[in-house]
């Protein structure tokens, strides 16, 4: 194996694999280096389950998922693989919750249908909500499940098609950028590129201090559970929808679920609500029983007949920037160094649209997506 490469990439999960893919397929000469082995447990693009939707309260986000759902529906097809499951949305929460008016506003602005529900009407269509009066819904029906670990599985299958080699359990060591060239140490090799890829999850900081930018990330453990439902036909993605609470207290902030899938039962979360720590050296992967009882009030309040046994619960990495907004950029000093990062619980829906991006600042210096929100200089 030659040790240049036109492209290294760090990092071999969502973010990693879809631009090994589109770099790859526009013919550069690709390497990922992946610390662990792939499709493991330990970051932040693991499982059967991500949401994919157009919900979002800022206009931008809602663009790019325009972009973002043909790219996902191509490499359906390129791979001959399911990796979308339509499911729709239902958000609902207290009469003129401000984050769902935002959110209804943001996707009337892009003209993204929806429809707003009262809640006897959510109660009908969805019986297996208990929605009292005082609460409304947004329903979109684009939203759907993305198969994560087999999205993932499935840019990297292609990546290596087209000439991509992929390196698992191979962490590394040191970085070294010269004027014309980078190098990139691992213990048992060394590597040269052109042009580097930072997409390293919640190890990205750590990365990024040697060649000198210390970026405001931290690092959200939350927890996924899920639970037994009493009849499991009544919650399958044919009959149940992806759903978001807009309640921020006594639940925790925001809960959301996904239907059962795969046999593991009904999927419950928050969106945020768990401390942040600042280095992955700090970070506790042991789940907290304390707020599964959190999550059991909460179905006992809103779905009675999901609130079966538990039948998995673990953590999941989120990589956190200050506003919650992603960072895919340029290193402010270095311009063959991109970055991206910091994608805050929020950006797995996006993977194949930036690794697509990422592909664009790499062989031809600009992407025609609007990246304001994303910018490394709003921290410096």
């Amino acid at each position: 194996m030659t040790n240049n490469f036109d492209v290294i990439i760090l990092g071999a999960g969502g973010i990693g694999s879809a631009a090994a893919y589109y770099l790859a397929k526009s013919k550069q000469r690709v390497l990922v280096l992946e610390q662990f082995s792939i499709n493991h447990d330990k970051g932040s693009s693991y499982g059967y389950s991500r949401v994919i939707r157009y919900a979002y309260d800022n206009p931008i986000y809602v663009k790019l998922m325009r972009a973002a759902y043909p790219l996902w529906f191509a490499l359906e097809k390129e791979a001959n693989e399911t990796l979308y499951i339509k499911t729709g949305e239902l958000d609902f929460g207290p009469l003129n919750a401000p984050s769902m008016q935002e959110v209804a506003n943001s996707m009337t602005r892009e003209n993204i249908p929806y429809e707003t529900l009262t809640a006897a009407e959510i109660n009908q269509r969805f019986p297996q909500f208990t929605i009292p009066e005082t609460m409304e819904g947004l329903y979109q029906e684009d939203t759907g499940i993305l198969k994560a670990s087999r999205c993932v599985l499935t840019h990297l299958k292609l990546a290596q098609k087209y000439g991509a080699i992929i390196e698992d359990k191979t962490p590394v060591i040191n970085i070294q950028r010269k004027p014309q060239e980078i190098t990139v140490k691992t213990n048992n090799n060394t590597y040269v590129c052109q042009q580097l890829i930072i997409a390293a999850g919640s190890w990205t900081k750590q990365l990024l201090i040697p060649l000198g930018l210390t970026l405001p990330l931290t690092i959200m453990p939350c927890q996924l559970a899920f639970f037994k439902v009493e009849n499991s036909n009544d919650y399958i993605p044919s009959t149940f929808t992806i759903f978001l609470a807009h309640l921020s207290e006594d639940y925790g902030q925001f809960p959301y679920g996904l239907p059962a899938c795969d046999h593991q039962g009904l999927k419950l979360s928050t969106f945020y609500g768990w401390g942040t720590v600042e280095s992955i050296k700090e970070v506790d992967y042991t789940p907290s029983l304390q707020w599964i009882e959190t999550l059991r009030s909460f179905l006992k309040q809103y779905l009675p007949n999901a609130n079966g046994e538990l039948i998995e619960t673990r953590r999941c990495l989120y990589t956190m920037t200050p506003d919650k907004h992603f960072i895919v950029d340029q290193h402010p000093e270095y311009a063959n160094i991109f970055i991206a990062a910091g994608f805050s619980g929020h950006g797995f829906k996006f993977t194949t649209l930036v690794g697509k991006i990422l592909t664009d600042l790499v062989t031809k210096k600009e992407t025609e997506y609007d990246l304001s929100l994303f910018k490394i200089n709003r921290f410096l």
